[in-house]
């Protein structure tokens, strides 16, 4: 089964990343990993770093003649930054004592890991958390699960996002939504975000677009800050994925968690979510139909899982993302040190990071979808795999 692994810090000389379980034969380029890496650097509402953060992911190991060889893939993320300046971080990141005073933080910010992490591990500098704890590992994560992302793209299992909500610009129903995105799902997901990418903030709707931009601004001459949510639809998906069996092997609890544990996240939904509460259950449950020799549904209101297996239509999975707390405008804090309240410092941020994370979002929750299939179809090859798939369709 697939699983990895990132190291590193925001300011430190790379990122590292080690991904295991990738059958051989599988076909993957720095290309393929770098396309998902410029789609993360993009969106309107970003900060100062993405001027300069030009990802661009090394592969170590692993990989031979642009196939995998079974073996753990190993990546590397170079951090321009920092060796270009000779004087601050590589300093103040070093991994060896230095000699002298380093100034500490010891201001946490309201909403970040600043003060639970600084509680947790003792130390008496906020830095070591802001370090590890910073969006900035996501580069990382990004290319470590596009490596997943291509396994499923080999069996054209295709993943695609798009924006519906920024603050209060947004679709005005889960219909609505889907109107938009159902057509180009229908043809592979990936049309959804090739369609996405082409809108400042990754909404397929030109008016709401509008819309979510002035929202953006809006706060931007405020001080503040925006977040919202993200739709990820997944097509080609057989049906049979994931188990009602035990608790922890649920497909939509696994999804969940790899949203989850993405930062700044703090809700998720499976298909209609939340609003089924608001609903009765023949405005809800899907029905069943024989057509063509197979089950179909009439429609996909529970986002092509039940019981933790996929049925076999599109998976549709929601997201939301709170504003990001570093803000131009201060909040208010104490101070570790002196116990005093006071104002937080301005760092270099994003206004709005959401059209951003969407992408880190569709990547994360590609291994989740990877083992899957491979706990149904697996083996050591790819071609191994594709002889246990076909004979199955």
């Amino acid at each position: 089964m697939i699983r990895y692994l990132t190291a590193g810090e925001s300011h430190g000389p790379e990122l590292l990343g080690i991904v295991e379980g990738l059958p051989a034969g599988l076909p993957i380029t720095t290309e393929a990993i770098a396309k998902q890496l410029a789609r993360r650097q993009l969106g309107y509402g970003r900060g100062g770093r993405m001027a300069f953060e030009k990802d661009a992911a090394e592969i170590v190991s692993g990989v031979r003649f642009g196939k995998t060889m079974g073996h753990p893939v190993a990546l590397k993320l170079t951090n321009k930054a920092y060796h270009k300046d000779e004087a601050n971080w590589p300093r103040v990141m070093s991994a060896t004592p230095v000699s002298g005073e380093i100034e500490k933080i010891t201001v946490p910010r309201p909403g970040h890991a600043d003060l639970v992490g600084v509680q947790k591990f003792r130390f008496d500098d906020i830095r070591p958390v802001i370090e590890r704890s910073s969006a900035r590992e996501t580069g990382m994560r990004v290319a470590c699960c596009a490596t997943a992302r291509a396994l499923l793209r080999y069996f054209d299992i295709q993943i695609g996002g798009h924006v519906i909500q920024i603050g209060e610009a947004g679709y005005s129903s889960w219909e609505e939504s889907r109107r938009k995105a159902d057509p180009l799902v229908d043809k592979g997901a990936e049309l959804l975000s090739e369609a996405a990418d082409k809108s400042e903030v990754r909404c397929l709707d030109s008016d709401i677009t509008d819309r979510m931009v002035d929202e953006i601004k809006k706060r931007r001459k405020e001080g503040s800050s925006l977040g919202g949510i993200y739709e990820i639809v997944v097509s080609g998906l057989p049906a049979g994925l994931g188990t009602y069996v035990h608790w922890d092997r649920k497909l939509e609890g696994l999804l969940a968690q790899a949203v989850m544990g993405t930062q700044a996240m703090k809700g998720v939904e499976i298909g209609l979510g939340f609003e089924t509460g608001k609903r009765h259950g023949h405005q809800v449950h899907d029905e069943i139909t024989w057509k063509d020799g197979r089950f179909e549904r009439k429609s996909n209101r529970a986002g092509g899982l039940e019981g933790g297996i996929t049925t076999g239509m599109p998976l549709i999975i929601r997201g939301v993302m709170k504003p990001i707390p570093t803000m131009l405008k201060p909040l208010q804090t104490v101070d570790m040190v002196t116990k005093k309240s006071q104002e937080t410092r301005y760092e270099r941020s994003d206004v709005c990071a959401l059209p951003r994370a969407l992408v880190v979002v569709e990547n994360v929750i590609a291994p989740v979808l990877a083992n899957a299939f491979l706990e149904k179809f697996g083996g050591d090859s790819i071609a191994e795999i594709s002889e246990r798939y076909q004979s199955s369709h």
